[in-house]
C-alpha cells in the first residue's frame, strides 16, 4: 500500500470531532459524512496517481498531444471534485447557516472562494 493510500485510510479511520471553521464573524460546525469524505479522498488519490503518470510520460518523452490529453483528463477530474465539494458546501454548510441565521457571512465566504477558484 503506498503512503498516500495508507494516510488516507488512517485519516478516515480516526474519529474526529466536527471541524470548526471560522468564517469571518461566526464559526459553525463543519460536519460532512465519512462516506462523502471518503469519496472525495479517493478521487483525489486517483488524480494524484494520474498526475504521477503524466510526469512519467514526460520523462519518457511521450508525444506532446498524448501528454496534453492526459492533462485535460486531470483538469476534468479536478473540476468534478470541485463540483462535489461545492455541492456539499451548498447542501450542508449553507443550509446550516440558513437555519442558524448567518447566511450573509457564509454567502460572502462562498463568493470569495469562487472568486479565487473561477478564472
Amino acid at each position: 500500500m503506498n503512503t498516500s493510500n495508507r494516510l488516507a485510510k488512517e485519516s478516515l479511520s480516526i474519529s474526529h470531532p466536527p471541524m470548526e471553521h471560522n468564517h469571518g464573524k461566526s464559526a459553525h460546525a463543519h460536519v460532512h459524512s465519512q462516506e462523502s469524505l471518503r469519496k472525495i479522498v479517493n478521487r483525489l488519490s486517483r488524480i494524484e496517481g494520474h498526475v504521477r503518470g503524466i510526469k512519467t510520460m514526460v520523462q519518457q518523452d511521450t508525444p506532446c498531444p498524448d501528454v496534453l490529453l492526459q492533462i485535460a483528463a486531470v483538469r476534468g477530474a479536478l473540476d468534478k471534485v470541485a463540483r462535489i465539494v461545492l455541492d456539499e458546501h451548498l447542501t450542508e454548510c449553507i443550509a446550516r447557516a440558513a437555519q442558524e441565521g448567518n447566511m450573509e457571512v457564509e454567502i460572502q465566504q462562498l463568493k470569495a472562494a469562487l472568486d479565487r477558484f473561477l478564472p
